[in-house]
C-alpha cells in the first residue's frame, strides 16, 4: 500500500490570503487616493504588509505539521526548526473519531483523533480535507489482515 500524507488543508488558507490581498489592495488604493490630500496617511503603508503577515504565518504553522500513514505505522511530524516526531504502531489504534463544525462540514474538512492503547492516548489532526475517508483508511490499516493459516 502506498503511504499517505496528511498536511492541514488549505482551503481555509487560500480564503484568508485572498481577504488580505484585497485589504491589501483597498490599503493601497486609500493611500494614492490621498497623496495629495493634507491629511498625513504614512500610517496607511506600514498596514499592507502587517495584513499579508496573517496568511504567512498560517502557511508556516501548515508547514510545521504532517502526517504519514505507512502499511504498519503512523508517523506525526511537527516543527519548523527544532523537529518533533510521534511513532504510533497502527495495530494500536482502538478509535478514529471525526469532529465537524457547520463550515467544516460545507468544505468536507474536519478534525481526526486518533485514540491509540498507551500513555499518550489521543493524537488530533486539525483541519484535514475529507476527514472520513481518512478514517476509513486508517481503520482499515489497523485491523489486522487475514491469517495466512489452512484454509
Amino acid at each position: 500500500m502506498p503511504d499517505i500524507v496528511i498536511r492541514p488543508t488549505t482551503k481555509f488558507l487560500k480564503a484568508g490570503t485572498i481577504a488580505a490581498t484585497i485589504v491589501f489592495l483597498g490599503l493601497e488604493i486609500a493611500y494614492l487616493a490621498s497623496w495629495q490630500s493634507y491629511i498625513p496617511s504614512h500610517w496607511v503603508m506600514i498596514l499592507p504588509p502587517l495584513v499579508l503577515l496573517w496568511p504567512a504565518a498560517r502557511w508556516v504553522r501548515r508547514e510545521a505539521s504532517k502526517t504519514v500513514v505507512t502499511a504498519d505505522r503512523l508517523r506525526y511530524e511537527t516543527g519548523i526548526a527544532a523537529r518533533t516526531t510521534r511513532t504510533i504502531q497502527l495495530s494500536k489504534v482502538q478509535d478514529v473519531r471525526v469532529e465537524q463544525r457547520m463550515a467544516q462540514r460545507i468544505f468536507n474538512v474536519g478534525d481526526l483523533s486518533i485514540e491509540t492503547a498507551g500513555e499518550a492516548s489521543r493524537l488530533t489532526l486539525g483541519h484535514v480535507d475529507d476527514p472520513h475517508r481518512l478514517a476509513e483508511e486508517i481503520l482499515n490499516r489497523a485491523q489486522p489482515g487475514p491469517s495466512a493459516g489452512p484454509v
